[in-house]
């Protein structure tokens, strides 16, 4: 093997010598065909990394119709455009995207229309062969332009509509009733609920959840306690003046977001309340920022790297021709405890 490592290029009839299979089978595994087992694929890539090979990209381009990138949009009008898990989210795609000879291109757009004209555009100059869409919404125009660009696509989250979806989500609803049962055990029974924005599908299942703990605790969902449409600390806040300066005020409040979450500090302390004593708070992110405050916010953690990771090995399978039924994962949240959460006020002596 050492005279073809020290070629200048090492090419398929190299590595199908090695391998003693025939050239046809090797090109086929490198190239991701479905007829050719995982083992096999694993095998040839193995080998073929092992000695060096690279393919020619326009040449593969023209053989397969790829060009074996993924594409991503980033929306800088979302409330938190420059989130700080970004990074960890770019860095799991992209390390799936690498380990399996593929690149990302990523894209910026400043609107929704800008967002879809940007995915036309890369569909139509053969940039990406398919997309990662980050965020769910409940009626989702990218899923529709996608679908009729015979475009592939896997999407962070759930849609109303996921006829030909394929996508990674982490179970929110599920956080979000055991939110409300880890409030009921500590005796709260007066409980609010602060969702994030009822575009994105998230808004819709974690209050799914949220009510569905309510009714597994044997409570009342009271409507003036629910006020939608919160995604950051100003919102947050709002919301939670509201709710506080009810008559009945709740003694605890679960937020479908951190950064709403965090908007409750400034409010109890005018209302002269202590978090985690006074006033539980119980949120879903497991951010940085939630973990640092203080008291320490008590939060549903997600693992972004590894939601970046599966997204990137879903979108590969699915530009491969995986039906796109066969590609949805669900993972589920780590609830990080926090200073925020308490026993009800009633409760303590």
């Amino acid at each position: 093997m050492s005279s073809r490592l020290n070629k200048e290029r090492v090419t398929i009839s190299d590595v199908s010598d090695v391998l003693g299979m025939a050239k046809s089978t090797v090109s086929r595994a490198l190239n991701g065909y479905p007829d050719i087992s995982e083992n096999t694929r694993l095998r040839v890539q193995r080998m073929a990394d092992r000695m060096g090979y690279r393919p020619l990209a326009q040449a593969q381009a023209i053989r397969t119709g790829r060009v074996r990138a993924l594409g991503l949009i980033l929306q800088l009008n979302d409330h938190d455009a420059h989130r700080p898990f970004l990074a960890e989210f770019l860095a799991g795609i992209s390390y799936i995207a690498s380990s399996e000879g593929w690149t990302l291109t990523v894209a910026s757009a400043d609107s929704d229309a800008a967002t879809l004209k940007a995915m036309r555009l890369l569909v139509e100059d053969r940039k990406a062969d398919g997309f990662i869409l980050p965020r769910a919404l409940r009626e989702d125009p990218r899923v529709e332009l996608l679908k009729e660009l015979n475009a592939p696509f896997v999407i962070f989250g759930r849609t109303k509509d996921e006829t030909g979806c394929a996508w990674f989500d982490v179970a929110g609803e599920e956080a979000m009733r055991q939110a409300v049962q880890k409030l009921t055990e500590l005796g709260h029974r007066r409980i609010g609920f602060v969702n994030g924005g009822t575009r994105y599908n998230y808004s819709w299942t974690r209050e799914e959840g949220f009510r569905r703990g309510m009714a597994e605790a044997g409570l009342t969902v009271d409507p003036h306690l629910c006020i939608q449409d919160a995604v950051t600390a100003i919102s947050g806040a709002a919301a939670a003046r509201i709710l506080l300066a009810l008559s009945d005020a709740p003694t605890a409040i679960i937020y479908a977001v951190d950064a709403a979450a965090l908007g409750v500090w400034d409010i109890a302390k005018e209302a002269d309340l202590r978090i985690g004593r006074d006033l539980s708070i119980v949120a879903y992110d497991g951010s940085t920022e939630g973990a640092a405050a203080s008291p320490s916010l008590a939060s549903f953690a997600v693992n972004i790297r590894q939601a970046g990771e599966r997204l990137a090995h879903l979108l590969i399978r699915r530009i491969r021709g995986e039906d796109p039924t066969n590609l949805r994962e669900i993972e589920f949240a780590e609830f990080r405890p926090g200073g925020s959460i308490g026993p009800a006020p009633n409760l303590k002596t």
